[in-house]
C-alpha cells in the first residue's frame, strides 16, 4: 500500500462506520419474491396474486412468483408461509378464509392468525354471487328457498373456501332452509359442477361466477353486498330479497411472516399500493371482476382483519357452523 492509500484508509473506514447497515447489506429483495396463494390456479386469490405481483416488480426490482398451494381451505398455503424465513423473500396473498375464519371453522388450525403474519397491506374486496346454472328450475332466490324448505337437504351446494361455505350457511340459517354439503378443493371444479348440474347452488366471489354468467352457463340470483353489483345492475342484493340482515364479502390481504424487518415490509407496502393506483389493474379488478381496490398502510391492514376476524366468527356461529 502506498502512503496514498494508506492516509485514505483511515477517512475510508470512518466513513464506512458511517453509513446505516442496510447501505452496507445488500437491499431487499435479494431475489425473486416467492408468493404462496393458498388456493387453485384460476381462483379469484390467484387472478389477485398475478395481476398485483406483474405490477409489484417494478418497485421491488426482482419478480413475483405465484405458488399455488392449495388445500384445506386454504391453511396448507397460509402455514407454508407462516413457517418460512422471516426475511420478507415469501408473502402470502391471504383471504379471509385464512386470516380471518379458520379460527372459528376448524379446530387445529397450523398457525396463529394474528401473532404468525405481518400484514403488509389489504388488496381489495368482492362481493359475492348466488348463482346457480343457467337452465335451473329456480329462476330467483325465493324459488331456490321454497323449493329448499319443500326438500331439506334436499338441495346440494358446493363450496371450495371458508366464505363460500360460511356466505351459503349464513343464508341458510337465516332463511331457515337446510341444505347439503358438498367440500371442493378448487372453485373452477365447483363452477363445473354447477353448470353439468352435479350440485345445486355455488355462493362464491364475483370474480369466480361472473364469467360463467356472462357467458350464458349460470344465473345469478343474488349480491351477497347490500349495494348491487356494478357488473350486474339488475340482480338484487339478497338483502333486497326479504333478508334484510344478510351481508357479507370476501376480501385479499398481503401478508409476510411475523418478525419480518420493516424494511422489507415497508418496500412490500410500496410495492402493493404502487400496483394497488395502476389504472389498468384497478380496471381489470373492478371492471372486469367487480373488486374494489383498497391498499393502504400495515396498521390499518392489521386493525382491518382484528375487525373482520369478529364479525365472519360471529357469521359462522349463527349459522350453527361446527368447527372441523
Amino acid at each position: 500500500m502506498n502512503r496514498r492509500q494508506l492516509l485514505a484508509a483511515p477517512a475510508l473506514l470512518g466513513a464506512a462506520a458511517a453509513l446505516p447497515l442496510p447501505a452496507l447489506a445488500q437491499e431487499f429483495p435479494s431475489g425473486p419474491v416467492r408468493g404462496i396463494v393458498p388456493f387453485a390456479a384460476g381462483s379469484a386469490t390467484d387472478t389477485v396474486a398475478r395481476l398485483f405481483g406483474e405490477k409489484m416488480r417494478e418497485v421491488l426490482g426482482q419478480p413475483v412468483v405465484v405458488e399455488n398451494r392449495a388445500g384445506a381451505n386454504g391453511l396448507i398455503g397460509a402455514e407454508a408461509v407462516a413457517r418460512a424465513p422471516a426475511d420478507g423473500q415469501t408473502v402470502l396473498f391471504g383471504t379471509n378464509s385464512t386470516n380471518a375464519a379458520a379460527n372459528a371453522l376448524f379446530r387445529r388450525v397450523p398457525f396463529d392468525m394474528e401473532r404468525d403474519f405481518a400484514p403488509v397491506s389489504l388488496l381489495c374486496s368482492v362481493p359475492l354471487l348466488v348463482a346457480v346454472a343457467a337452465n335451473s328450475p329456480h329462476r330467483t332466490l325465493a324459488d331456490l328457498l321454497a323449493a329448499a324448505r319443500a326438500r331439506p337437504e334436499g338441495l346440494t351446494f358446493a363450496s371450495a373456501s371458508a366464505s363460500q361455505r360460511v356466505s351459503t350457511e349464513m343464508l341458510a340459517a337465516m332463511a331457515g332452509v337446510k341444505l347439503l354439503h358438498v367440500p371442493y378443493r378448487a372453485s373452477p371444479a365447483a363452477v363445473q359442477d354447477l353448470i353439468a348440474g352435479r350440485v345445486d347452488l355455488f355462493v362464491a366471489d364475483q370474480a369466480v361466477i361472473l364469467p360463467g354468467v356472462q357467458g350464458g352457463q349460470l344465473r345469478a340470483l343474488g349480491v351477497t353486498t347490500k349495494e348491487r353489483s356494478a357488473q350486474l345492475p339488475d340482480v338484487p342484493s339478497v338483502a333486497e330479497q326479504g333478508l334484510p340482515d344478510y351481508e357479507i364479502f370476501a376480501w385479499f390481504v398481503l401478508c409476510a411472516p411475523a418478525n419480518t424487518p420493516a424494511r422489507a415490509i415497508e418496500r412490500l407496502n410500496a410495492a402493493a399500493r404502487h400496483a394497488g393506483a395502476d389504472a389498468t389493474l384497478r380496471e381489470r379488478l373492478g371492471t372486469g371482476m367487480g373488486m374494489t381496490v383498497r391498499t393502504g398502510s400495515p396498521d390499518e391492514a392489521r386493525a382491518f382483519m382484528r375487525a373482520e376476524t369478529v364479525k365472519w366468527t360471529n357469521a359462522i356461529r349463527a349459522a350453527g357452523i361446527e368447527p372441523e
